[in-house]
């Protein structure tokens, strides 16, 4: 048994930034402090030496050559299937479904399964606290077919209202579609609580985790949970490549979503036949060097450990908030008891955007504006936050250059 005190050991914050070669570059003449991981997260030496191994050895098309190249590039390619099967714990290969990313994956279950199976008068239930990403193809869906869409309600701390959830549910429910972790608050939902009452209603559940996936351990299988996505880019990998994952039986009784090469066994004029699984849903040459790369980047956190950077995480939100609670007209926005390490705040008679401005004059990028939540910003009343998120590489001094720059900022603008 390993102790904690050994564990956070290896954690070495110098050889971990040491990584990432975008943190030794300036902005604005300020050594750069990236706290806008919840966006995007910056990408370790081997995701980067990855994509060039690709471009520069293996390029070729996949799954239709007989030439080494292309055996090769097949290989690469699906390799990374079996690694985020691994990562997620799913039970089949066939279960992993490239995408470019967790806004095609939702769109993707709403075009096929949602079109099969919503009709007039059945309800879908998603969160207020939802990015537009899931709310817009549910929002299409419902006009389409004269369904209903409901929203769970967030609390003043930026939880789900849960006894509202429970009544919502009815026979009526048909889909779940829901955020494992709010981008905007860092909130985490009682995913697995969700799917067991969806579940015992009759509903499937649909599982954003565009922000869960990089911070907590994931085991769709132990969540039960129906389908799954999540972005390659907020995990330390390249942008345009993310997954889906779902359930088999659910998959295989979908219909195809995009037609074209690959998604098809054999095609005539008179008609066609199509694919099996996962090749059903990957029509056309897919993000071949992104894909290959996204198994870099599962790899890095793997060996890096997910509960060590959970934990160093887990500090400098503390850290942050401690400080930040401490300058005054600064106010939290999203005290949820469980977080992942995102923090949003405004200030007082102070226009996010200015203070994002003068951040960034210091080498400091964070977010500002609504977060693609807007419907959560409403019921604030606010018209955005200054959001930081952290990763694995930032450390405390960094905070503390924030920390600095919004006082300043408050003096200045306030």
């Amino acid at each position: 048994m390993i102790d904690a005190q050994t564990i956070q050991s290896r954690f070495d914050i110098d050889h971990i930034r040491s990584q990432f070669p975008i943190l030794s570059r300036e902005v604005k003449g300020k050594p750069l402090v990236y706290f806008d991981n919840a966006a995007t997260s910056q990408k370790p030496r081997q995701v980067i030496d990855a994509l060039v191994h690709y471009y520069s050895y293996q390029n070729a098309n996949i799954h239709r050559g007989i030439h080494s190249l292309a055996e090769e590039a097949t290989a690469a390619f699906e390799d990374t299937r079996d690694e985020v099967k691994r990562f997620i714990n799913a039970a089949h290969r066939e279960e992993i479904i490239f995408t470019r990313g967790a806004t095609e994956g939702i769109n993707l279950v709403a075009y096929t399964w949602g079109r099969q199976n919503i009709s007039a008068g059945d309800e879908i239930i998603i969160s207020a606290m939802e990015h537009h990403s899931n709310i817009v193809p549910w929002q299409l869906l419902c006009e389409e077919k004269g369904a209903l869409l409901r929203v769970i309600p967030v609390t003043g701390k930026g939880e789900l209202d849960m006894d509202a959830f429970r009544k919502m549910l009815t026979g009526k429910t048909k889909l779940v579609a829901v955020v494992h972790v709010s981008n905007a608050l860092g909130t985490v939902n009682p995913a697995r609580e969700i799917i067991t009452l969806a579940h015992e209603a009759g509903a499937l559940v649909l599982l954003d985790g565009a922000q869960s996936t990089v911070h907590l351990d994931i085991d769709v299988q132990e969540l039960n949970v129906d389908f799954f996505v999540f972005s390659g880019h907020k995990i330390y990998g390249p942008t345009g490549a993310g997954v889906l994952y779902g359930k088999k039986h659910l998959l295989e009784e979908m219909p195809v979503f995009l037609g074209g090469g690959e998604m098809i066994k054999e095609v005539s004029f008179e008609g066609t036949t199509y694919n099996e699984l996962p090749y059903k849903y990957e029509a056309g040459t897919p993000n071949i060097a992104d894909t290959v790369a996204l198994k870099a980047a599962l790899e890095f956190i793997r060996h890096t450990g997910k509960e060590n950077i959970r934990r160093h995480e887990n500090e400098l939100l503390a850290y942050a908030t401690e400080k930040l609670e401490q300058i005054p007209g600064v106010r939290i926005i999203g005290t949820a008891k469980e977080k992942i390490s995102v923090i949003s705040f405004v200030i007082d008679k102070v226009h996010p955007q200015d203070v994002g401005i003068l951040l960034d004059n210091r080498g400091v990028a964070v977010r500002t504006g609504h977060h693609c939540a807007q419907p959560l910003m409403d019921i604030f009343c606010i018209p955005g936050t200054i959001r930081a998120s952290f990763a694995m590489y930032n450390t405390k001094e960094e905070i503390d250059e924030m920390i600095t720059g919004v006082q300043r900022a408050i003096k200045l603008l306030s």
